[in-house]
């Protein structure tokens, strides 16, 4: 019997939710799908604490993810709320929660990583048909943490580096468009978390990347001139264009990036460190070639609640 059922992912960057109708089979029927730029981890990195503004931004737009919940006719029994990295690190998570439970009736979880990285992968992998070359190596990219998930069977290994967007864009690049210098620090702290992550790349037959980061930088590559899931949803990229799409991105003022068609305008500031995450992990792999998936945490969520 097919049931209704909601995800709302509330990251450091963004909050998404997904509303749709997992079929007897388990697909997944999409009714909506919604996106705000939030900034709820605005200095954590820093300050530890999610920021009073910061929580003002993101309890406005769960009240707009309320009305869409009730207009749908999702019940809160189908509702799971996840917070993610931010949450994780901000020793005022209870405020976050408290205001979220007000809102929307149902209790918040704040994902370990680990379990964050299992989502990812199993959103990504529900949509790959038939099955890709294995180990499949699926990569998210998001404001506050980078999940890394290898996969071949029912064997996984995974990690949660605490690098993402924001993270990064607050540590290193300050200078609009970032110097030279700037952009090396950035890379030299994601390389030193590759090294340190457990994850062998090198491994990978087939890649996958999920998060809006790597889908807004697929529009980018592919020319798009909006940002369009039924376009870049499982489009195959060379991984040398996706990092040429780079070199370009990050010459770019914060203005000129946000003129960008596809470019989500809360996105702008901080995509450059994220896309040099994405750029350093294509380097590590051996295949030259990705899949971007719309497919993502959502999906594996929405799965997990009708199970």
């Amino acid at each position: 019997m097919s049931q209704t059922v909601a995800a709302v992912d509330c990251g450091t960057n963004s909050i998404k939710l997904l509303i749709g109708t997992v079929r007897d089979d388990g697909q997944l029927d999409v009714a909506l799908r919604d996106s705000r730029v939030v900034r709820l981890g605005q200095g954590v990195d820093r300050t530890g604490v999610l920021a009073d503004e910061a929580l003002e931004r993101t309890f406005a737009a769960i009240d707009e993810l309320a009305g869409m919940l009730h207009d749908h006719g999702v019940p809160p029994g189908r509702v799971r709320f996840c917070a993610t990295s931010a949450t994780r690190d901000a020793s005022n998570a209870a405020v976050f929660a408290e205001g979220v439970r007000r809102r929307l009736g149902i209790e918040p979880e704040v994902l370990s990583g680990d379990e964050e990285a299992a989502l990812v992968y199993a959103g990504a992998i529900a949509a790959q048909v038939p099955m890709p070359p294995e180990p499949v190596l699926v990569v998210d990219i998001g404001g506050g943490s980078t999940e890394l998930v290898l996969g071949q069977g029912e064997a996984r290994q995974a990690v949660s580096m605490d690098i993402g967007s924001v993270r990064l864009h607050e540590r290193h690049l300050h200078t609009d468009p970032p110097t030279a210098e700037e952009v090396a620090a950035c890379v030299a702290d994601i390389d030193r978390h590759l090294d340190g992550s457990g994850i062998p790349l090198d491994r990978a037959r087939t890649v996958i990347g999920t998060s809006g980061t790597i889908k807004t930088i697929a529009c980018g590559v592919l020319g798009l001139a909006s940002y369009d899931r039924e376009a870049f949803d499982q489009a195959v990229l060379p991984n040398a264009a996706t990092a040429s799409f780079v070199d370009d991105l990050l010459a770019l003022t914060v203005e000129e990036r946000r003129a960008l068609p596809y470019m989500h305008p809360g996105r702008a500031d901080v995509i450059g460190a994220g896309a040099l995450i994405w750029c350093r992990v294509l380097d590590r792999v051996p295949v030259i070639e990705h899949v971007v998936s719309e497919a993502d945490i959502l999906h594996g969520m929405a799965a997990a609640i009708a199970r």
